[in-house]
C-alpha cells in the first residue's frame, strides 16, 4: 500500500518520533544529546514552533510540536540534516543517521495534549534510563525536568502546561507532578500512537467501507477529522494576505463591536468572544505568530494561546460558515 501524504498544516499539534537507521544509536554520549537539544531550542525560537514535550532515547526521540509559522517538514528537515552532518563528522562515520521517514501524527489538542505530554515525558523511565520518577525530575534529556523547573530550555512551552493544573506555580507543579505520577504504571499506550479507532476512515479522502482500518496520521474524534478537512481547504486560500488590522475590523463588524473594541479590556461577553475568534483566525487560519497577535492586542503570548483554544471551541460550535462570513 502506498504511503499517505503527511497532514502538514501549521497550527496543528503533532507527535513526532524519529528512529536511528536500522535501530542504531543516534545519541552516543551527552555531547551528542547536548548538541541536539541546543539545535532544537534554537530552531523552536527561530521558527516560532511550540514544543510541549520531548524525550531523547539512545536510538530514537519523541517531540510534541505545534509549528505555528512553517510546515513541520521544513522544521524537521533543518533539525535532522544539521544534526546528522555533525554526528557523522564527530564519530568519523558516513551514511544515513536516521530512518528515511520520521513518523508524525496530527493530534486533537484539547483532548490529547496532556496525555501526550505525560506519555512522552515518561519515556526515559519506561526505557529504564532513570530508576524512578525522582530521578526523572532532574534528568536533563527530557522535557519533564524543564516543567519541574530543574532546567531551562528555550522554546519549550511550560506556562501553558502548568496553567492547566493550578493558579499558582507551586500548586500547578504539584498538580502536574501528580498527573505524571498517575501515569507511571500505564506502560506503553498504543491508543496514543494513531490508528487506534475508526475515527478517521474518511480522512481527507473518498468515503470508505465500514470497518476499514483507520488513518494512522490522526489522533482525534470524528469532529476533529471534519475540522481538518476544512482547514486543509482553507490552506488553498491563505495566500490572501489579510493583515491583522483588517482582520480586526472584519471581526468587530461581524460581532457589532466598536472600532478597536477587541483591544479593550471589557466584561462584555460579545467583546470577549470577538477577541477569541480574532486570535483563532489570526493564528490558526492566517498563520500569524502568537507574538504578533499579542502585540496587536497588548497581551502576552500565553494569553493569545488560551484565546486561540477558546476560539477553536467557538468555531467548532458555530461551524465553518462563521469563518467564511468573516474572511470571505
Amino acid at each position: 500500500m502506498p504511503r499517505q501524504a503527511r497532514l502538514d498544516i501549521p497550527g496543528l499539534l503533532q507527535h513526532v518520533s524519529v528512529r536511528g537507521i536500522e535501530r542504531g544509536k543516534i545519541f552516543i554520549d551527552d555531547t551528542d544529546r547536548s548538541r541536539f537539544v541546543e539545535r532544537l531550542s534554537a530552531l523552536l525560537v527561530e521558527t516560532d514552533t511550540d514544543c510541549f514535550a520531548w524525550a531523547l532515547i539512545p536510538n530514537h526521540f519523541h517531540l510534541l510540536l505545534r509549528p505555528n509559522r512553517i510546515e513541520l517538514k521544513q522544521f524537521m528537515r533543518r533539525l535532522l540534516t544539521g544534526y546528522a552532518v555533525n554526528f557523522n563528522i564527530r564519530h568519523n562515520r558516513a551514511g544515513h543517521v536516521f530512518q528515511n521517514r520520521y513518523k508524525s501524527i496530527v493530534c486533537e489538542e484539547e483532548t490529547y495534549l496532556l496525555e501526550l505530554v505525560r506519555y512522552i515525558h515518561l519515556n526515559p523511565l519506561r526505557a529504564k534510563l532513570v530508576p524512578n520518577l525522582t530521578a526523572l525530575n532532574v534528568y536533563p534529556w527530557c522535557g519533564h525536568s524543564v516543567v519541574m523547573g530543574m532546567h531551562k530550555r528555550p522554546g519549550q512551552v511550560v506556562e501553558d502546561i502548568l496553567l492547566r493544573f493550578g493558579d499558582t506555580l507551586e500548586k500547578s507543579r504539584q498538580g502536574y507532578y501528580q498527573y505524571i505520577q498517575d501515569g507511571v504504571h500505564q506502560g506503553k499506550r498504543d491508543d496514543l500512537v494513531g490508528g487506534g479507532k475508526k475515527r478517521s476512515n474518511t480522512m481527507l479522502t473518498e468515503p470508505q467501507e465500514e470497518g476499514v482500518v483507520s488513518d494512522e496520521r490522526v489522533l482525534g474524534s470524528e469532529d476533529f477529522v471534519e475540522q481538518l478537512r476544512s482547514e486543509k481547504s482553507l490552506q488553498q486560500k491563505m495566500a490572501m494576505g489579510l493583515q491583522l488590522p483588517e482582520l480586526a475590523t472584519r471581526v468587530e463588524k461581524y460581532f457589532g463591536c466598536e472600532k478597536n473594541g477587541i483591544k479593550l479590556r471589557s466584561r462584555d461577553r460579545s467583546v470577549a468572544v470577538a477577541r477569541d475568534i480574532y486570535c483563532y483566525l489570526a493564528v490558526r487560519v492566517l498563520q500569524y505568530t502568537g507574538t504578533d497577535v499579542g502585540r496587536t492586542l497588548n497581551i502576552k503570548r500565553s494569553a493569545v494561546s488560551h484565546a486561540v483554544r477558546r476560539g477553536d471551541k467557538l468555531v467548532e460550535n458555530a461551524g465553518k460558515l462563521l469563518i467564511d462570513k468573516i474572511l470571505y
